[in-house]
């Protein structure tokens, strides 16, 4: 899992990078590897996760969630702003949008700005594999996919690269995206069995692993449905407190890891109403990925074990997306360089 410092911290100008520059620029391959490695520095020490700082007004629905992070590895910092504004939806605008910018640890020079699409939703995937990778059991060949849309793409893009996925069964609300979908992943990966599903509860009783990846506000998730030997990387809602997939009767039946405690303990919507249920209690919640990535914390302890990855999502793996990218973007004389000191 080890990373190179790949910056270039003496540069005075800043590279300001599109939606459409940055589409394609890195594997997944590159990217579960990098992001694994940030989850062990965590562990170690040499990076700061602090939790988000979150803000809204009365005044709209809209959320802004601001995310830091801090890495000795690479020698930088980074900020992340997720805007969460739902009345997009109505405007036809993407209802998470985001805007990411890379600054030097060492000079706190601005190194790069990003559109946050992309990034985000590579290294989304990536993270719900490297959680696979540590939790689920070896041999899982079944992929499950409860929400049909590019964020599930990318997911069965990285658990390719960390288990012998034979077949996904996939589920969505209308049938005519499942329909979508399975032409999708037909074109792009050829020879990988998909199937539709009429239902989560289908998805979870044909699957050995199963991504949930909704907006929901309201539970789409029955802990009823766990069966002795799943994993689940709990993804899709977003980052609010009164936001869950999962039921409390779910979250109470699997060994829950978290990607951030910190992280989860403000955002998770998924852990906090399980807690607030008294379903479970907060010991039951205290193990980060990045200690069981690091062997300091255990994972999976049997074949029968029924684990459950919370994902809320860090900024320190934008940033280790977002150094790759800024190295391969140079490469290629992508962006527009600007000196903000000018």
């Amino acid at each position: 899992m080890d990373a190179r410092v790949r910056t270039d911290h003496s540069l005075s100008t800043t590279l300001v990078l599109s939606r459409s520059e940055v589409e394609g620029l890195v594997t997944m391959a590159e990217v579960v590897a990098e992001v694994e490695t940030a989850f062990a520095d965590i562990s170690n020490g040499i990076a700061a996760q602090p939790a988000a700082v979150a803000m809204s007004l009365a005044s709209s629905t809209a959320a802004f969630l601001a995310m830091p992070a801090l890495a000795d590895r690479q020698g930088l910092a980074v900020i992340k702003l997720l805007a969460d504004i739902p009345d997009n939806a109505a405007r036809d605008l993407a209802v998470q949008r985001s805007v990411i910018a890379l600054v030097s640890q060492t000079t706190g020079a601005p190194l790069a700005i990003f559109h946050g699409q992309i990034p985000t939703r590579i290294r989304t995937a990536a993270t719900s594999a490297v959680g696979t990778r540590h939790l689920s059991r070896p041999d899982s060949r079944v992929l499950g996919l409860v929400g049909a849309g590019a964020l599930a793409v990318e997911h069965i893009r990285s658990h390719l690269e960390v288990r012998p996925i034979e077949r996904v069964r996939v589920w969505s609300r209308t049938r005519a995206t499942v329909s979508r979908f399975i032409e999708r992943i037909g074109r792009e990966f050829p020879g990988l069995e998909v199937e539709g599903a009429e239902s989560p509860r289908e998805v979870f009783a044909g699957s050995d692993i199963v991504c949930t990846l909704t907006p929901s506000r309201e539970p789409v998730v029955e802990g009823a449905w766990f069966k002795p030997g799943l994993h689940i990387n709990a993804v899709g809602a977003p980052p609010r407190p009164d936001h869950r997939e999962i039921d409390s009767a779910g979250m109470a039946r699997a060994r829950i890891v978290l990607d951030s405690i910190p992280m989860a303990m403000h955002d998770s919507g998924d852990l906090l109403l399980a807690l607030a249920d008294g379903a479970i209690t907060k010991e039951q919640a205290m193990t980060e990925l990045g200690d069981v990535v690091t062997g300091k914390a255990p994972g999976r302890t049997s074949p029968e074990d029924i684990t459950l990855f919370n994902s809320v999502g860090l900024a320190i793996q934008d940033l280790a997306i977002c150094n790759l990218m800024l190295e391969r973007a140079r490469e290629k004389g992508l962006g527009q360089e600007i000196d903000l000191s000018a």
